[in-house]
């Protein structure tokens, strides 16, 4: 039996310790991981001849044994915490698999977020131990709440895991053990932590769908302390993916290097990321051959960011719905029409169940929008409270007793079953007593010949309640420039285009335009900052009179 065959026995296993055993033994030379050799990576393997570091299942099966050794001499016991301030390595998915062996609880703080937010963290978690980058912990900033600090360049090599790990009591681990902790992005406030078990894992490499084939090689350009790796390690292991981790920071030209360097099969990113990648001037010459599909999603997808991607790639494009609460959610097909993965997240995908609600909670029409719901086996067990321990006024606001958690987006479903997202519940703005979904602007806008990028957030307004604020990056469209410098649309403009399609009161009323728009630590737009831009009353604005006649 080769890796690549555990998928079908995986539902026998009870851990995701278990199938990374099983892995290393059946074929303990499949590759599991690779990743470019920059300083201070990869404590744990050697360099490789050819620049890039490399770990098989074999040796991420004894390199986490011996890790767990480590943990276990710092009093790392069941139900402890584990925090990792690393970057997306090898040495990551080492201390991820070393804590779970103790029946610990890992969780991993994205480099970008501020020092507020890994205080807040820190702080909820308590952790025993913090394995971290030098540096990343200071003695006067956080690691007061960290933990016994345990530098990455202290982790125990590779040639000497054959005993480091020796001799250490594991306890015996069951599939309701929780095993991680991913904390959601915190655009809107402070990040709440989703508690994941052994179930949860393995629900979700049951319901990655397309995204998986036994043997591919996918790309892997999120940080690992998103869902997107946090709940997918059972999924990799179990199909016998190797993981092609991009450097950190990401960039357009490490993604297209080792997308056709190492024969990546799966192309991954958020929409900001295809963007940057099918600007890139590597791309020309790139062979990208091997790619059969590529996914993208966690953020709203332009229409024609899709179309470029399909025709650049040359392979289906499929674009991905979930929340960090569900791990799963809805997702297209390679073969649908242009129409459904231009315009939809698709339909749930296998073991999802979807439904849209009204405020209280009923089901709503087809076509009706409402607020998301999904059901599965991959859901969170709740919000971290204290450690991993579950903070239940929290988690009972959103996921109820049958199972159901009601997400913060809002959409709706056609007659084909597809769900259209119009956007989140805390985005939508009323302006004159009208409802006033930002996602909806933002696509007429964004067909708009002069704008290349958008985004629309409500302010309050004395008048109409609430006004909108379209934040433009310009596309250099042949014409529009004075004295060779760019002017972009007009707010006029802008609207008129608007009103072509949609009510007039969705058409903005103040314009500001952008060099490029701010990001949050995911990549998605910060709505935050460009409220706070917004606030302050910058752009061009309608008048007080022309508004009170809309």
């Amino acid at each position: 039996m080769t890796v690549r065959q555990i998928a079908g026995r995986s539902g026998s296993r009870g851990t995701v310790v278990d199938v990374l055993r099983a892995a290393a033994e059946k074929d303990p030379e499949a590759e599991a991981y690779v990743e470019m050799a920059t300083p201070g990576s990869s404590a744990v393997v050697a360099r490789a001849t050819d620049g890039k570091r490399r770990l098989t299942f074999g040796q991420w099966d004894a390199a986490a044994e011996a890790v767990a050794g480590q943990l276990a001499e710092r009093v790392v016991h069941r139900g402890d915490v584990v925090c990792l301030l690393l970057p997306s390595s090898i040495d990551y998915a080492v201390c991820y698999q070393a804590a779970a062996r103790l029946g610990a609880v890992t969780s991993g703080l994205n480099l970008r977020l501020g020092l507020a937010e890994k205080r807040a963290i820190l702080g909820r978690l308590r952790p025993k131990v913090t394995v971290a980058d030098t540096g990343l912990v200071d003695a006067g900033e956080l690691a007061h709440s960290a933990g016994t600090v345990l530098a990455r360049t202290e982790l125990t090599p590779l040639a000497t895991s054959g005993t480091a790990g020796g001799g250490v009591r594991q306890p015996a681990l069951h599939d309701d053990d929780p095993v991680c902790v991913v904390w959601t992005s915190g655009s809107t406030g402070v990040p709440k932590g989703a508690v994941f078990d052994h179930r949860n894992l393995q629900a979700v490499a049951a319901g990655t769908d397309v995204l998986s084939r036994p043997g591919d090689r996918r790309l892997s350009p999120l940080p690992f302390a998103h869902v997107g790796y946090m709940t997918r390690q059972w999924d990799e292991i179990a199909h016998g993916i190797t993981t092609v981790v991009t450097p950190h920071p990401w960039s357009a030209e490490s993604a297209i290097a080792l997308m056709a360097g190492e024969r990546v099969t799966v192309g991954q990113g958020v929409p900001t990321q295809w963007a940057l990648v099918l600007r890139h001037p590597d791309l020309n010459g790139a062979d990208l051959s091997a790619l059969r599909i590529a996914g993208t999603g966690g953020a709203r997808v332009p229409v024609e960011l899709v179309r470029q991607m399909r025709r650049r790639l040359r392979c289906p494009v499929v674009v991905r719905y979930t929340s960090t609460e569900t791990s799963l959610g809805t997702g297209t097909q390679p073969d649908d029409p242009e129409e459904v993965v231009c315009g939809s997240v698709g339909r749930p995908v296998p073991g999802v169940e979807l439904t849209v609600v009204d405020e209280n909670g009923a089901i709503v029409p087809a076509g009706e929008v409402g607020r998301v719901r999904l059901r599965s086996a991959a859901v969170m067990r709740g919000y971290a409270g204290t450690g991993a321990g579950i903070d239940r006024p929290a988690t009972d606001s959103v996921l109820d007793a049958a199972g159901w958690l009601t997400t913060g987006d809002m959409g709706w479903i056609g007659p084909d079953g597809n769900l259209r997202l119009v956007g989140r519940a805390s985005e939508m703005y009323i302006r004159g007593g009208y409802n006033v979904y930002p996602s909806e602007v933002e696509t007429v806008l964004r067909s708009h010949p002069a704008v290349k990028e958008v985004a629309v957030v409500g302010v309050g307004d004395p008048v109409l309640g609430e006004i909108g604020v379209a934040f433009v990056v310009p596309a250099e469209v042949p014409g529009r420039s004075a004295g060779g410098s760019q002017t972009g649309p007009t707010l006029d403009e802008l609207r008129q285009w608007s009103v072509r399609q949609l009510a007039d009161y969705k058409a903005p009323d103040r314009l500001v335009s952008l060099a490029e728009l701010p990001l949050t630590a995911m990549g998605k737009v910060d709505l935050a900052q460009l409220r706070q831009m917004a606030a302050a009353g910058l752009g061009e604005q309608l008048s007080a009179t022309t508004k009170g006649n809309r």
